[in-house]
């Protein structure tokens, strides 16, 4: 039983099993293929709706696009329309102005063609005048030389004669009288007037020389001053223009040039390196710097020491500067400072005794050889050139005259003339006030300057050794050293053939490159 119960349950289920077979392979193919029928059908109406949707887009962007366009179009239409129009009133404000040129030309010419017409008239109506004038002035004539019996040649001679007859006589007995007053008195009062003068300004007289002796403590500083193989001594000789001479001479260094300052800057720059200890190039260069700018300084306090001491305002602060400078000057040996301090207190003095204004009088005196003392080499005469500044800085004409005729190299045109020049004349010509070698030696060695100075590439010149040697400093950047053998050359041709010195003349040609940087 069991058995069968078995076997008829495995009968069934294969049965069952050959029924799910037979059903799987005949109705799943046909079900599959009604799936993707609808799916196709489906896929193609989505397509349909996607295709329509795309072409609704590509349609608003067209419209879209169109409307743009038919806008811009528009816009661009409105741009052309305006520029024409304003094109159309330019052109129509252009033939308006056109017409009022036009129209104001034309009234410009008619009123040209009046103004000649009324011009010709005028003239024609003065050439009738003048004839109508010579004609009466002739006639008036006839009738004066009728009535007087004379011609009027004549008559104007003999007024002349008569006239000039008159005039002589009276200026005769005029100048007659003037001339016998003047005789008795004129003599008298001017010798009066002089030594009066000079006893009331008595100074004293000192001549100045060219060398400057600066004393040291012991000769072991001596050997500093020269440095190894002398390139401190030099370095001082270059930057300051002088000779220094190192001999035999104890606890002496003799500073030697023709220009007090340069002697001055020397002295106060070798006492600071002394006492400072420091002595090389560099220092020596920058110490040098230093000195000159404190003389510079010096000069300007000399310049208003002065001024207040003779009482002499309202200068201009250039003219104060030269003033001071006047006190490394010298002429004729005589020191120019105490030449003109003199100078201006005699002439007020004699300005005083002469009933003029003494301030004016000083003033002039002062300022008398400015000329002198310039910054740059005139080429002209120390007296014209001084009374050139005054007028530059504005001085009173009386006083320029004054200062450009005290030389006689101007006319004088005021009483203030004669006295500046017979002052300057007392105080050089004191016995032992002046000394005309020194002139003419210190004119010599400027002129070697000048010389070497008109040459191009030229900086600096130093004349040294009472004039036996002509230094020489030129640029680097201009001059290379072949052209300095030539330049040697060429000054000591041109010394040679203009000027006359005793001995000869050492020209040195110095030509130095210098590169300076800075360690930060």
């Amino acid at each position: 039983m069991t058995l069968e119960i078995i076997i008829a349950l495995i009968v069934g289920i294969v049965a069952f099993l050959v029924l799910v077979a037979i059903w799987y392979l005949v109705f799943v193919p046909s079900k599959r293929k009604a799936l993707a029928a609808e799916a196709s059908a489906s896929a193609e109406k989505e397509a349909e709706v996607i295709k329509q949707r795309k072409l609704l887009e590509v349609k608003e962007k067209f419209l879209s696009k169109k409307a743009e366009l038919e806008k811009e179009v528009q816009q661009r239409n409105q741009q052309i329309q305006q520029a024409e129009n304003r094109a159309k009133q330019r052109e129509l404000s252009l033939n308006q102005r056109q017409d009022d040129l036009n129209r104001k030309r034309q009234e410009t010419e008619s009123m040209r063609q009046r103004v000649e017409n009324q011009q010709a008239l005028l003239q024609k109506r003065e050439e009738e005048l003048q004839v109508r004038q010579n004609n009466l002035l002739e006639q008036e004539r006839t009738k004066l030389e009728e009535i007087s019996g004379l011609s009027a040649d004549e008559a104007r001679e003999r007024l002349i004669e008569t006239l000039k007859d008159e005039a002589k006589t009276n200026a005769a007995a005029y100048i007659n009288e003037i001339m016998d007053d003047a005789k008795m008195t004129a003599n008298k009062e001017a010798k009066r007037i002089i030594i009066q003068t000079i006893q009331r300004v008595a100074t004293e007289t000192a001549v100045e020389n060219s060398v400057t002796v600066f004393h040291i403590e012991n000769d072991e500083v001596k050997g500093r001053i020269i440095g190894r193989e002398g390139r401190n001594i030099r370095a001082l000789e270059a930057a300051t223009g002088v000779e220094i001479v190192v001999d035999d001479t104890p606890e002496a260094i003799v500073i030697s040039a023709f220009d007090p300052v340069r002697r001055e800057v020397c002295r106060l720059a070798l006492h600071q390196l002394v006492a400072d200890g420091r002595i090389h190039p560099a220092r020596i260069e920058e110490v040098v710097a230093k000195v000159k700018k404190q003389v510079e300084e010096e000069i300007i306090e000399t310049g208003k020491r002065t001024t207040i001491d003779l009482g002499v305002h309202g200068l201009h602060p250039e003219l104060v500067r030269l003033i001071g400078k006047m006190k490394y000057r010298s002429s004729y040996g005589q020191n120019l400072l105490q030449h003109s301090r003199e100078t201006a207190n005699l002439c007020a003095v004699m300005a005083s005794e002469l009933g003029l204004n003494p301030k004016k009088a000083k003033r002039a005196g002062l300022l008398h050889d400015i000329g002198k003392v310039p910054d740059e080499e005139p080429e002209m005469p120390h007296a014209l050139y001084g009374a050139k500044l005054a007028e530059k800085y504005k001085e009173k004409p009386d006083i320029v005259n004054a200062i450009g005729a005290h030389h006689d190299e101007m006319e004088m045109t005021t009483l203030m003339a004669p006295i500046v020049q017979v002052c300057d004349a007392i105080s050089g010509a004191r016995p032992g006030a002046r000394r005309e070698i020194v002139e003419a030696y210190i004119k010599r060695l400027k002129d070697l300057e000048n010389i070497a100075m008109s040459y191009p590439g030229v900086v600096k010149t130093y004349a040294i050794q009472a004039g036996r040697e002509l230094r020489v400093l030129v640029g680097a950047d201009k001059i290379d050293d072949k052209q300095t053998e030539q330049l040697s050359s060429e000054i000591a041709t041109k010394i040679q053939n203009e000027m006359t010195y005793p001995g000869q003349v050492k020209i040195t040609v110095i030509r130095e490159t210098r590169s300076v940087s800075y360690a930060k």
